[in-house]
């Protein structure tokens, strides 16, 4: 009987009475002392853990052998190029004034090509990692609310979305804004809400186009080799788009380091397990029995190709997901299987 918890009526009190006695976490068990008031502090919401949408990246372990590796041999080859090219054009000039002075030209123009496709290729590797740089600081300033900091990531947003027509109206109300009083935290969420609800519309739609794409083409290909390539192709359309959607801009080196993020992404996320659970109850609630083996099959695809836009998604959006709602793959299987089934009645 004397374990049974003791119930008292409400009281006023101060927080400066002597009867007051305030108790942590660890001594609330403790027997009260008569006559005293206990107080137990609830916990402060700002020592809570606050869960943060960090973008992956790889880990870099130790010394990067294989970025030497491929310097040097790039290296290497470029200079034998250039061996080559100079001998070439030497014996050109020996045979014939003109015919030399024809493959100097070439070579010129070959080296000028050669040196805008590496300045493309820099800049483009330069912009995805400031659109990388700018998810990170966002995820930080909404943590530690640095108005100073806010600022800033907003003055870089407008600069990526500077040249993006559909963005003129957010970005007149996003410098509006900026000379007013606004927490840190809520300027950024403030730019997601002006920035990204048109470019994530946008990029639902290339989602579902692609998905519904790939669905159809492979449901009625001949072979499984045309099945792989078309899938490829178009994942590899598809990552470049959603990059270029969001400011990104990736050339051919960029668009491998997307697509290595992507899949990267992919595995710590288990987005194909999900895909698969996805499809399997999707076709296990009776429209299995609707669709032939090769929609079933095409249905499957367009559902892997769907989350492989999801993950690009977060790989190349500048902004964490904290206050639009975070595009899901079964709202994208609605409109697919919609899709399909229509397809199906036409057939």
């Amino acid at each position: 009987m004397s374990d049974r918890p003791q119930h008292r009526k409400p009281t006023a009190f101060k927080l400066d009475d002597p009867r007051v006695i305030v108790l942590d976490e660890e001594n609330e068990t403790a027997r009260p002392l008569r006559g005293k008031i206990r107080i137990t502090p609830d916990s402060d919401p700002a020592l809570l853990p606050v869960p943060v949408d960090e973008p992956f990246v790889p880990v870099r372990k130790g010394f990067g052998w294989a970025k030497v590796f491929w310097v040097a041999l790039g290296a290497l080859v470029l200079l034998g190029l250039g061996l080559g090219i100079t001998n070439l054009v030497e014996d050109l000039f020996n045979r014939s004034l003109s015919l030399g002075y024809i493959g100097l030209t070439f070579a010129i123009l070959a080296v000028v090509a050669l040196v805008a496709i590496i300045t493309r290729e820099t800049l483009s590797l330069a912009r995805l990692e400031t659109i990388e740089k700018l998810h990170a600081r966002a995820n930080a300033v909404l943590l530690n609310d640095d108005r100073k900091e806010s600022d800033a990531i907003v003055r870089d947003l407008l600069k990526v979305a500077h040249d993006n027509p559909r963005l003129a109206r957010a970005r007149l109300a996003l410098e509006e804004h900026g000379r007013d009083i606004i927490d840190g935290a809520d300027m950024i969420r403030l730019a997601e809400r002006e920035l990204m609800t048109p470019l994530d519309q946008e990029a639902r739609r290339l989602i579902s186009s692609a998905a519904q794409r790939v669905s159809i083409v492979t449901a009625v290909s001949p072979g499984a080799i045309i099945d792989v390539l078309f899938v490829l192709a178009a994942a590899l359309r598809l990552v470049r788009q959603l990059a270029r959607l969001y400011g990104g801009r990736p050339g051919t080196l960029g668009l491998i380091r997307l697509m290595r993020h992507v899949i990267a992404h992919l595995a710590v996320t288990g987005g194909m397990a999900a895909s698969d659970s996805l499809i399997q109850q999707v076709l296990g609630h009776g429209i299995a029995a609707k669709l032939s083996a090769r929609l079933g099959e095409g249905l499957l695809n367009g559902l892997l190709t769907a989350r492989l836009g999801l993950a690009a998604v977060d790989v190349t959006r500048p902004l964490p997901f904290a206050v639009l709602p975070r595009p899901m793959l079964s709202d994208l299987a609605k409109d697919l299987l919609r899709r399909v089934g229509d397809d199906e009645t036409k057939s």
